[in-house]
């Protein structure tokens, strides 16, 4: 149930990095609980669009995000033993409690072309429907 006028976000897997990582390990793609579908975000946009609703904005997120997921899939069999992983994990760890200012452009930067995730905004317009 959506207020009249109500707001949703909807976030899925970015089509590109996911492809990548779809094509570096096929376990990826068969992890219980993980990404079951590669979504396009025209095509998905589109389909809610048909649904009734106003889109209203868009914007990618998780960019330094990707290069640690297509690491994992690479080394999907060793990810537990990988140096290269950790280490990369913890400069993820490091960029998300400091939040400095170059890992921050970075980020932005790097987000409309490798963002892992991609955020759409919709706006419910037709009163109050039961979804």
């Amino acid at each position: 149930m959506l207020k009249p006028n109500g707001t949703f976000a909807l976030s899925v897997p970015k089509f590109f990095p996911e492809w990548v990582c779809w094509k570096l390990s096929k376990d990826y793609q068969n992890e219980p609980g993980g990404h079951v579908r590669i979504f396009k975000y025209r095509e998905l946009k589109n389909s809610v669009i048909s649904l009734g609703f106003k889109f209203n904005k868009r914007h990618w997120a998780h960019a330094l995000h990707s290069p640690y997921w297509w690491m994992q899939c690479y080394f999907w069999e060793t990810k537990k033993q990988s140096k290269l992983i950790s280490t990369y994990h913890s400069f993820l760890v490091w960029d998300m409690t400091k939040n400095p200012v170059m890992t921050r452009l970075l980020e932005f930067l790097l987000q409309p072309i490798i963002g892992k995730s991609v955020v759409m905004y919709f706006k419910n317009l037709e009163g109050d429907i039961e979804r």
